[in-house]
């Protein structure tokens, strides 16, 4: 049997969350850990693509609910997996897709910055 550690969030809370977060920030990044300390190599990657362009963006931590917060993500964006970034309320996609913004050199233009 594998432990499951009780949820912090109702899946109610995880999706209020969400909205708040995509709704307040102007680059939001939902991912597992933090921007110092990232959980895992994707989440990692995203942060890095992000900080490249941008100095201020908000990270929020999904690990403490992920159930809750993949099913309230997916509802948002239609997409299950983390890490998830929004840029002015719109889904952007995740590290792969960001990678590929960058790569093509437009990734900067994407997160909002002026050229």
């Amino acid at each position: 049997m594998t432990f499951q550690p009780e949820s912090e969030l109702s899946p109610e809370e995880a999706e209020a969350r969400v909205q708040e977060a995509v709704a307040e920030n102007d680059v939001v990044l939902f991912m597992k850990g933090n921007r110092l300390m990232p959980q895992c190599g994707y989440s990692k990657r995203a942060v890095g693509l992000i900080a490249q362009h941008v100095e201020e963006f908000e990270t929020v931590d999904v690990l403490p609910a992920l159930p809750e917060y993949r099913a309230a993500l997916e509802s948002e964006s239609g997409w299950e997996t983390i890490p998830q970034t929004f840029v002015d309320g719109e889904f952007v996609g995740g590290s792969d897709v960001l990678a590929e913004l960058d790569e093509r050199g437009e990734l900067a233009e994407t997160l909002g910055v002026e050229a």
